[in-house]
């Protein structure tokens, strides 16, 4: 299980998102953001070597606030390849300098996702160690194999990013669909394989229970 150290990081990652989210396509609130963190889960690495965090943050007011998923990864080192998701780096009290990534080109979060997709893992209360999240819901994949999922290819579209993956056994790839852009708490009508639901909360201090992520098949659908 991950350990949930109470510590400092410097800079917050709240302030790393406030400068991150307006470069990106599916931010709504202009050139400024002033992100409030409102809910989330962790999924453990079975190396212990990447922390890896599902965070939703709402930025704006009243009815008029967005809310956003903004999956990260936070590792002891830079990640190859994957400069252009790099979110920044912070200098946390216990661990030293971490490389905070969007989550969603990192290998390592795409095969936990795709573990608590097949049952094989278990989403892990945000901000608490050795802590099981119950609020958290999967509607499973089915699958025949346990092996490890491999990345094969993001997309990033105006509202989800696509997360494409495959295990070594599979005939064809399975595309996780992470949903950027949450809304009123209505779940999208679409015909998944799969799906995970987890809970925000609005600025008035209401609890929203929404489609976090999605598994199709078929990538592209």
């Amino acid at each position: 299980m991950a350990v949930i150290h109470k510590t400092t990081m410097q800079p917050t990652k709240l302030e790393l998102l406030a400068a991150w989210l307006p470069s990106r396509e599916w931010h709504t609130g202009g050139e400024e953001a002033r992100p409030v963190k409102a809910g989330g889960f962790r999924l453990d690495d079975p190396a212990g070597e990447v922390g890896i965090e599902f965070m939703v943050v709402t930025d704006g007011e009243d009815d008029g606030a967005a809310a956003y998923l903004v999956p990260m990864t936070y590792r002891a080192g830079p990640l190859e390849g994957a400069e252009s998701a790099l979110i920044g780096t912070s200098e946390h009290g216990v661990l030293g300098t971490r490389w905070i990534y969007d989550g969603t080109h990192d290998p390592v979060l795409a095969a936990q996702l795709h573990a608590l997709f097949t049952g094989r893992t278990q989403a892990q209360a945000q901000s608490l160690s050795d802590v099981l999240d119950p609020t958290v819901a999967v509607s499973p994949v089915e699958t025949g194999n346990a092996a490890d999922a491999e990345l094969v290819q993001v997309t990033d579209a105006p509202d989800h990013t696509d997360v494409v993956v495959r295990t070594p056994d599979a005939s064809a790839p399975l595309t996780l669909r992470v949903r950027r852009v949450l809304g009123a708490g209505t779940d999208p009508a679409q015909a998944t394989d799969g799906q995970v639901t987890a809970e925000w909360r609005r600025p008035d201090g209401t609890t929203v229970r929404e489609v976090f992520a999605l598994a199709f098949a078929k990538p592209g659908s």
